[in-house]
């Protein structure tokens, strides 16, 4: 590995900052030699996070990692969306005037978020400055002493955030998107707690429409029948906070999110829709009732004590959102949504008819989740495919790709359970299908490489070339870790 090239020096950066060294911080004062011992525990796992420029922003590797689904982000025509905002309200001030409850109100804002409210199906809406604060607002605020919270098993850390602060009287967890797990969640419930028999308190269930580290998508008609079944007569018992984090702009029509597509406004009492991710933007927005609006202004600490989004911040979503009401999105922008899911559904179909698939499964090497399910009969799919591997082979693979000009994502612990770490594949509308077709062929290479190594006659210690080359210059550097021990 050659860590002069800004691939490599991005790769070296990451392992090095795993390095526990001790020795360099004696000088240190015992503050900061506690901050360190802190961290330390995290080098030792080689999980430390380190930010660092990826590999498409500083070489010409394709881009298979960043949340800029729509590529909205490398798109002229939302550049002069947001340009036109400011332009048709010159006099806009930069700054806030403080807190919403305050004198941080403007009739800008308050308009964008009848806007998108509006947009999809809302009463109301209320801006926030990320989807990780507005979260933990919902929780927070909503659930009320005496409340239930019912939560999939995979929901975000945003959620669990605010879940821990909550007024509710318990928790209680369902196996991930299993519908007969949630079912007997709710029986459970339903025959334990006197409060919730008697309709005095509510269950509030917690689902995000996409889930971020496995891909696949939340049935959620399926639990708000259910919650029907087991409370029927007894309307409003359940309530649904559904985190749309993943689908807005992607999916539904004009990517107003799965709550929509499904024709669930009514069902929904809280949605969640987060602007960094398909909106090439920054922030989220909570919707619902006018309850739901003026119990989170009044309980949510985020929004009492913090400054209220700024002109510029408002008008970069709204420039998102005129964009995805005209259908721009749909129809001038590479026909983005649709093309996400051609390109989705073309990987799946590229990787499940290779001719390697069969024994890269049985040996272990990669496995794709989303390939088990009736992918093929699904109106829509998410951009996110997770490979599953064995350990150290999501290491060698990450190598493999990187080397070969692919910018991918591998997830470890402590962001995915032990033994459960995968590499990360998001498809974006600017991906071309000739880009897809050689991330298919370079995988398999992978496979073959790995295949082969496998079967030889005498096992040792090979590993593939690209770790390999990776080790070779760790073990000049005398370092450890990333499959190397």
């Amino acid at each position: 590995m050659d860590d002069s090239t800004a691939i490599g020096s991005n790769i070296a950066i990451r392992i090095r900052n795993q390095k526990v060294d001790k020795q360099a911080r004696k000088s240190l004062s015992v503050f900061y030699q506690n901050l360190e011992e802190a961290l330390d525990l995290r080098r030792k796992n080689y999980n430390l996070f380190t930010i660092l420029q990826n590999i498409w922003q500083i070489s010409d590797a394709v881009d298979f990692s960043s949340n800029d689904i729509l590529s909205l982000g490398s798109s002229s025509l939302l550049r002069r969306e947001f340009l036109n905002e400011l332009e048709k309200n010159p006099s806009f001030s930069p700054g806030s005037g403080g807190s919403r409850v305050l004198d941080g109100n403007y009739p800008y804002l308050e308009e964008t978020e009848q806007q998108i409210a509006e947009f999809h199906g809302a009463e109301s809406g209320l801006l926030f400055a990320s989807g990780f604060d507005a979260n933990v607002a919902i929780w927070t605020a909503i659930p009320r002493l005496g409340d239930v919270i019912v939560y999939d098993a995979l929901v975000h850390a945003s959620t669990h955030e605010g879940m821990s602060q909550s007024l509710a009287m318990a928790r209680k967890e369902f196996l991930h998107n299993d519908i007969e797990s949630f079912r007997e969640t709710l029986v459970s419930i339903a025959e334990t707690q006197p409060l919730i028999k008697s309709r005095k308190r509510c269950i509030i269930v917690a689902v995000e429409s996409v889930y971020s580290m496995d891909g696949d998508i939340c049935p959620l008609q399926e639990l708000v029948d259910i919650a029907r079944e087991v409370f029927v007569g007894e309307e409003g018992t359940v309530q649904f906070v559904v985190d749309e984090a993943h689908s807005t702009g992607v999916i539904g029509e004009n990517g107003k999110g799965l709550v929509s597509a499904l024709g669930l406004e009514r069902a929904i009492a809280v949605r969640l829709h987060t602007f960094g991710k398909a909106m090439s933007a920054g922030g989220a927005i909570i919707l619902g009732n006018n309850t739901v609006r003026t119990v989170t202004i009044n309980f949510a600490r985020s929004v009492v004590f913090s400054t209220a989004p700024s002109f510029p911040f408002v008008a970069a979503i709204r420039a998102g959102y005129n964009l995805l009401a005209s259908g721009q999105t749909e129809k001038v922008i590479f026909k983005a949504q649709d093309r996400v899911q051609q390109l989705v559904r073309m990987f799946l179909d590229a990787i499940v008819s290779h001719p390697h698939w069969g024994a890269a499964q049985d040996l272990g090497v990669i496995a794709i989740p989303l390939t088990v399910d009736t992918w093929q009969s699904q109106p829509y799919l998410s951009h996110i495919v997770p490979i599953r591997t064995q350990e150290p082979y999501h290491y060698w693979l990450f190598f493999h790709l990187i080397f070969k000009g692919f910018s991918v994502f591998p997830v470890d612990y402590p962001t995915v359970p032990k033994g459960q770490s995968r590499l990360k594949i998001t498809f974006h509308a600017k991906n071309t299908m000739d880009e897809v077709s050689l991330l298919v062929k370079t995988i398999f290479e992978f496979v073959q490489e790995v295949v082969e190594i496998r079967n030889a006659t005498k096992w040792g210690n090979e590993v593939p070339s690209a770790a390999r080359s990776v080790y070779e210059w760790m073990e000049k550097e005398k370092l450890t870790g990333f499959g190397r021990m």
